[in-house]
């Protein structure tokens, strides 16, 4: 009976020493898509690993990529700087959230020999630009509008994504706000067909072939802009002032535009009213299933995108990126309680 009692003991012990090994085992969240938040991502992810012990491996390759794999389920969470169709909702196979993360501003980048920071692009402006309408620095619309810059009289480069990109998506969503022959010819979405230009892939492409190509024009995420140094213009917003793309600017655009952010939070803010907006900006998601399909990492990724929506936020304005405000927060607390495993809510 001795023995026995003592096998068993030891039986025990070895199945708590497992037990314990497999609770021990941390826990990795794989994620991929959007290269706007990528400098931001990158700094929570190595923050939340010092404190919580949860690795995230995060693949900065582009919106589109990001949905796709996220439809395909490769990926514990998408991310996206433009909202997901209700088509690509309906092929991920179930109910999809959209957790807004931050804000930020897409700006337009040049490399004009001899000019400096600071170019005003009126909307039209920009629009014919790439649509091939305005085809030299030197044009009697740009050159109006800066009286006081040495403008060149060669033929602007124009440079754009070539990957399905969020940054992309509001760009071209402006665009179609302020153009209609935009909306008409080109349209919006993460790729279209651009009718002029080079393609980069990523911000990062985009931000390499304008520093790479004398008189070119691109669009980059404000953070990208002022991490490689690059010069970026002023747009005039439906206020018709020129205004500098800043996180000030771009939080007023957010704020103004509170009021009219649906329950999926889907939504751009591009060409907002308001005073001091910056006309170009929006937010960036991570889109995570509300059914998680295993309840420890569906645990673990909600726990994470609580402390990036709190805790998290103060890590964005030093990278330029604008922070939630309180009361979206609040709405978010709310999505992320819905979030279930196995039909049970993952948070109390």
């Amino acid at each position: 009976m001795i023995r026995g009692t003592w096998w068993a003991g030891l039986v025990l012990l070895a199945i708590m020493g497992l037990t314990a090994g497999a609770v021990a085992q941390p826990v990795t969240l794989n994620g991929a898509g959007a290269t706007f938040p990528f400098p931001l991502y990158s700094k929570w992810s190595q923050v939340y690993a010092e404190e919580k012990g949860v690795q995230i491996n995060y693949q900065s390759i582009g919106s589109g990529g990001g949905i796709r794999q996220f439809i395909s389920k490769t990926v514990d969470f998408g991310a996206t700087d433009g909202p997901m169709s209700d088509g690509q909702i309906t092929q991920a196979g179930g109910r999809v959230l959209h957790i807004p993360m931050v804000a930020g501003a897409v700006v337009p980048v040049y490399n004009a020999p001899g000019v400096g920071t600071g170019l005003n692009f009126p909307p039209d402006v920009l629009a014919d630009i790439f649509l091939g309408r305005i085809t030299k620095w030197s044009d009697p619309r740009i050159v109006r509008v800066n009286p006081k810059a040495a403008l060149p009289s060669a033929d602007i480069v124009v440079v754009h994504r070539s990957d399905g990109s969020g940054t992309t998506a509001i760009w071209v969503n402006y665009l179609s706000k302020v153009s209609a022959m935009w909306k008409t010819r080109v349209g919006e979405g993460t790729s279209v067909n651009w009718p002029t230009g080079l393609g980069g892939r990523g911000n990062e492409g985009v931000a390499g072939l304008v520093r790479q190509t004398p008189n070119s024009l691109g669009y980059v995420e404000l953070a990208y802009a002022l991490t490689n140094k690059m010069t970026f213009g002023n747009v005039r917003n439906k206020a018709g002032q020129f205004v500098r793309p800043s996180l000030s600017s771009t939080t007023k655009a957010m704020e103004g535009a509170l009021k009219n952010i649906p329950g999926d939070y889907r939504v751009f803010f591009t060409n907002p009213d308001g005073k001091d907006v910056y006309p170009i900006a929006g937010f960036t998601w991570i889109l995570i299933a509300g059914e998680q399909p295993d309840p420890v990492k569906g645990k673990a990724l909600v726990e994470f995108l609580w402390w990036a929506t709190h805790d998290g936020q103060k890590y964005a304005s030093a990278l330029l990126y604008a922070p939630l405000p309180k009361r979206l927060v609040v709405r978010i607390e709310g999505t992320l309680k819905s979030v279930t495993s196995r039909g049970t809510p993952i948070l109390p």
